[in-house]
């Protein structure tokens, strides 16, 4: 059979398979609805073509899937820098609070929350102290802070630092922020407290850090009364190195610094960048639902916004459920926390003695805070290594200078040295495995090999999809409406003829037969719709 002729082709309307077939773009369509019967050649080419279609289907199919379970890749790089900021240090003396500022008045208030003393006891740590006992009267305070407790008993710095150099430029307890943790009263380095200028060095190594030189004070600390999970065994200093964002927890993530040796601590600055869902869990804010916070007091002064960090999350977390059990806070704890519905205000006032302690310490027990990873952080990975102090030839010339015997030093002097490694650090950094642009070139890439079809053959079918409707849907309507509308006219020209006055016909000659009803097709070049017209 010949191929339809052009202007044979030209008169099919463009909803014909064979029109649309024979100028689409896909591949194999032309010799599926070709001119001809049906035959073998037709028959194994429309099954290459149903092939390649379920093959590219199945392969979007899966490059679907694929991008809808959202996997993420992590890449690490290191990169150089001219300067860096320098962290925040937090050092803490093992030991929370001096003996020789204690008094009977802290024993009766604190003695049992912090010492585990009966009041039958308190004589007897009075003694062990050096401390004559309570005098006979002894009225104890009627309200007790603290926070105030910590402050005047806590070790401080003027007393413990004994040289301070940053860059090798001199530095002292002015460079230091008092800050409360678990562990009592402990001081931050470079905290950028208060707007403070953070401090930065610009080379790498030892002596252009933070070099220090303390003073345990062991003579102060108290006395083991009873083992218990709180009583310290050791000796020496508790230091924690972080971001100026995060809150120390220096009683978990703190490192010994032990007396009687220099310790080395070599960092290298790490910067994180996690991705949120459906990549990844990091998230900006608390996501925790038993432990929201109540609405804040409209009258009360917004409290400044902090950046979201791990640690920072599970201390308001912790400050919430300690308010909302005891209607308090403990010292280290910030005041933002809020209380129950009955008192819609910030918690400000400190929980007494052995109050809150119990209910923190069940509640990190259950690990009932729902905190993920902050979307970009900040660490430090540390090397330690140590030397001890003094050696023999500057034993002598320590203890000259620092007005203390050759074994006060080697029991109560430490020396530590923080800098940085080198001036670059470390990027780990979350992506995107499979972006939405290379799901399209897959796509793509399927649809070429397949059915070499591209994005305008999307456009050719759904273009040929339009012409069926109308010519198929559209063109039965406005038919089977036409056809009403012709019938109507017809029964009403019968109707008109049945009355008409018949008037003789007078003939001049002979009349010419009428010729039958001749019945056209035309089509219509802008709507491609057949219309009947009738010559009479």
């Amino acid at each position: 059979m010949k191929p339809t002729s052009g202007p044979e082709e030209a008169r099919r309307p463009a909803s014909d398979i064979r029109v649309f077939a024979s100028n689409c773009s896909m591949h194999g369509l032309g010799h599926v609805f070709g001119p001809g019967s049906l035959s073998l050649r037709r028959g194994m080419w429309a099954a290459a073509v149903v092939l390649s279609v379920a093959t590219f289907l199945y392969q979007v199919a899966e490059r679907v899937r694929y991008y809808r379970e959202f996997h993420h890749q992590t890449a690490l790089d290191e990169r150089e820098s001219h300067r860096l900021v320098f962290p925040a240090v937090t050092l803490c003396n093992i030991n929370p609070l001096r003996r020789s500022r204690l008094t009977p008045n802290d024993l009766h208030w604190a003695g049992s929350a912090l010492l585990g003393l009966d009041p039958a006891e308190h004589p007897a740590f009075l003694r062990a102290l050096g401390r004559p006992p309570a005098p006979p009267g002894f009225m104890p305070s009627p309200t007790f802070d603290m926070a105030q407790l910590y402050a005047r008993a806590g070790h401080s710095l003027d007393d413990m630092l004994l040289d301070c150099r940053f860059r090798g430029e001199p530095c002292g307890p002015e460079n230091f922020t008092t800050i409360f943790t678990r562990m009592g009263k402990c001081y931050t380095f470079n905290s950028g407290a208060d707007g403070a200028e953070l401090l930065t060095t610009t080379r790498g190594g030892m002596g252009n850090g933070l070099d220090i030189m303390l003073d345990v004070q062991q003579e102060e600390y108290l006395p083991v009364w009873r083992d218990n999970e709180e009583t310290p065994f050791e000796v020496g200093i508790r230091v924690q190195i972080h971001s100026q964002e995060e809150p120390p927890i220096i009683d978990q993530l703190g490192l010994g610094v032990s007396p009687g040796y220099q310790t080395f601590v070599s960092c290298q600055q790490q910067q994180l960048s996690f991705l949120p869902p459906p990549w990844g869990d990091c998230s900006s804010a608390s996501l925790n639902p038993n432990y929201e916070p109540e609405p804040s007091d409209p009258l009360s002064s917004p409290s400044p916004s902090l950046p979201y960090t791990l640690m920072g999350c599970r201390l308001a977390c912790e400050t919430r459920y300690v308010a909302r059990k005891c209607g308090c806070r403990m010292m280290y704890m910030p005041g933002e926390g809020h209380l129950p519905r009955t008192r819609r205000r910030p918690v400000q006032e400190l929980c007494p003695p052995g109050q809150g302690s119990p209910t923190s310490h069940a509640m990190l027990r259950k690990d009932s805070c729902a905190c993920p990873n902050p979307c970009a952080s900040t660490r430090y990975a540390k090397e330690l290594s140590m030397v001890r102090i003094p050696s023999r030839a500057a034993a002598r010339f320590l203890a000259r200078k620092l007005n203390r015997s050759e074994a006060y030093i080697a029991e109560n002097v430490l020396a530590l040295d923080i800098f940085f490694e080198a001036l670059n650090y470390e990027t780990v950094e979350q992506k995107k495995a499979y972006e939405m642009s290379e799901l399209l070139g897959d796509i793509g890439g399927q649809m070429g090999l397949f059915i070499g079809a591209s994005l305008l053959t999307i456009l050719e079918i759904l273009d040929y999809l339009c012409e069926v409707f109308r010519d198929k849907v559209l063109g039965y309507f406005w038919n089977r409406r036409h056809s009403q509308r012709h019938s109507s006219t017809s029964l009403l020209q019968e109707g008109l003829g049945s009355h008409r006055t018949q008037v003789p016909h007078l003939s001049l000659g002979p009349r010419p037969p009428t010729p039958p009803c001749a019945v056209t097709k035309t089509l219509s070049a802008s709507h491609r719709t057949c219309y009947l017209v009738t010559r009479l």
